[in-house]
């Protein structure tokens, strides 16, 4: 105990300990995986449909079947990595999502590819909250806590754009089977920092799972993914949509008073009461909409509308990752530890939706130099501002036992928000695409034109959205900026201050 009553700083940081940031690097690479996997498939799905005989209607199950597994199981995965230790579940993480996708890559038909992708989700949602817990409790000194977060939340925001040039490469010049391939060599790589993480983290209290949150979050979380999943094909007056959706709020209320009410709670009310975890957690899931849309919309608009092949449309989000670096790297690591987390999550979020805003202008005739490059380079600068003091502050003032829980929760939030996103702005563009058909002669230039509509209406929803998220964020997110030279409170105990 510190002299002014605060948890003195853990061993581990006394001094300059290389190792820590030698598996900072293990454990980036894992969650690049992670992330990548959600859109190298994207990519890859085309030929997989061919090869594989996998119908329109059934085609889509291919990415959902992960998102679903991945965004219902993520709490469950961080209370378990909290129970029998992270790096025990981060090795464990790394296995299974190495044989899911060894299996998908060898699979003869749909359903085991689908089989497959579940069981990446699952192993993803072990996996996830693991590698951030772990950067949680090796960085607790502020300045090496921004440099960690810095690379992890680059990661985090261009680990997508990464997987659709990577998926256009392995598709053009190998198979589509090598987008699940590819994994196996990622995680073999990963597998090799494991003895640089800490040991004996392992909690000394018999696991005491509470069953009754792990049942109503799971069925709450999978029928508001499934419901938002169906409406893109059923729409979203359909009574079954409207049945999951309602349902899923109805359990995730339930699963509040729950948690409320057992000794051993999934998600601690604490972790999300505060305003500080809070607003984290709000920039996470509202601002990955933006990224979602733009990989969606834009990867097809670059195919259909502009004709590129799927490796040119991959290599034309490289600008993007490339200002993610910059505004994660570049400006958030350094402003980090001096500046409170609103002042660069609430401009960064404003940034990211007049970029948005600027591709509601996309018609059929739009360069890639004068209005996709503009707009991506301003939206991965702006986004690489948000996603490090998120990812810092979404564990921030957590306990070592809590640390889990509170991992899982910005996953799942940003695999809940991109999921909803997606097939909310997906639906509003098929719509609009819809409308501006309806009536004209059929060409393919008035179809190229119908979906450039429909694309620049789903981008001004997206830039409405991103930009409550940043006002909300500037007006809500009161955390001050840390001490000079302070430690990270993350040892303290958890409290909804």
């Amino acid at each position: 105990m510190s002299s002014n009553g605060n948890p003195a700083v853990p061993p581990a940081d006394a001094g300059p300990d290389r190792r820590r940031w030698v598996a900072l690097v293990f454990i980036c690479l894992a969650q690049l995986m992670i992330v990548l996997d959600i859109t190298i498939v994207n990519i890859a799905l085309p030929s997989a449909q061919q090869d594989l005989d996998i119908s329109d209607g059934d085609r889509q199950w291919v990415v959902t079947a992960y998102t679903l597994a991945f965004g219902s199981l993520l709490l469950l995965g961080g209370r378990i990595a909290d129970y029998t230790g992270r790096r025990r579940s981060f090795a464990i993480g790394l296995a299974g999502f190495a044989l899911a996708s060894a299996l998908g890559g060898a699979a003869p038909g749909f359903g085991t590819l689908l089989a497959a992708r579940a069981l990446q989700g699952v192993f993803a949602a072990l996996l996830a909250p693991a590698a951030l817990s772990l950067l949680t409790v090796n960085f607790s000194r502020t300045d090496e806590r921004a440099k960690a977060f810095g690379i992890f939340g680059a990661i985090a925001a261009g680990g997508g754009a990464i997987g659709l040039i990577l998926g256009g490469l392995l598709t053009e010049y190998l198979d589509w089977r090598w987008c699940m391939y590819v994994n196996v060599a990622i995680a073999g790589v990963a597998a090799l920092g494991l003895p640089l993480m800490p040991a004996g983290e392992r909690t000394k209290e018999r696991a005491r799972f509470d069953l009754p949150g792990v049942v109503v979050a799971v069925l709450g979380l999978l029928a508001v993914v499934y419901g938002c999943s169906i409406a893109e094909e059923d729409g979203w007056d359909s009574g079954t949509v409207l049945g999951l959706l309602s349902a899923g709020v109805v359990l995730l209320a339930v699963f509040a008073v729950v948690e409320t009410r057992v000794s051993r709670p999934l998600l601690p009310p604490g972790v999300v009461l505060s305003r500080t975890r809070g607003g984290a957690f709000l920039a996470v899931g509202l601002g990955i909409i933006g990224m979602f849309a733009t990989f969606l919309f834009l990867t097809y608009h670059m195919q259909i509308v502009m004709g590129y092949s799927a490796l040119k449309a991959g290599c034309a989000f490289l600008p993007m990752t490339a200002a993610v670096l910059v505004g994660a790297g570049g400006v958030a690591t350094r402003l980090l530890p001096k500046a409170p987390p609103r002042a660069l999550m609430g401009p960064g979020l404003l940034i990211a939706s007049g970029a948005l805003g600027w591709l509601t202008v996309l018609d059929a005739g739009s360069s890639y130099a004068g209005t996709l490059l503009p707009a991506m380079c301003l939206l991965g600068f702006g986004m690489g501002l948000v996603m490090p003091p998120a990812m810092s502050y979404a564990t921030h003032g957590v306990g070592e036992a809590e640390a889990g829980a509170a991992s899982a929760t910005v996953n799942t939030m940003q695999q809940i928000g991109g999921s909803i996103g997606t097939a909310l702005l997906n639906t509003v563009a098929t719509s609009a695409t819809a409308d501006h058909l309806a009536g004209r002669p059929q060409s393919p230039a008035v179809l190229r034109e119908g979906l450039a509509d429909g694309f620049a209406t789903g981008f001004g929803w997206a830039a409405a959205i991103v930009c409550t998220a940043g006002v909300i964020i500037l007006l809500v997110m009161n955390t001050p900026r840390p001490a000079p030279g302070a430690a990270d409170e993350m040892h303290l105990p958890v409290h909804a201050g």
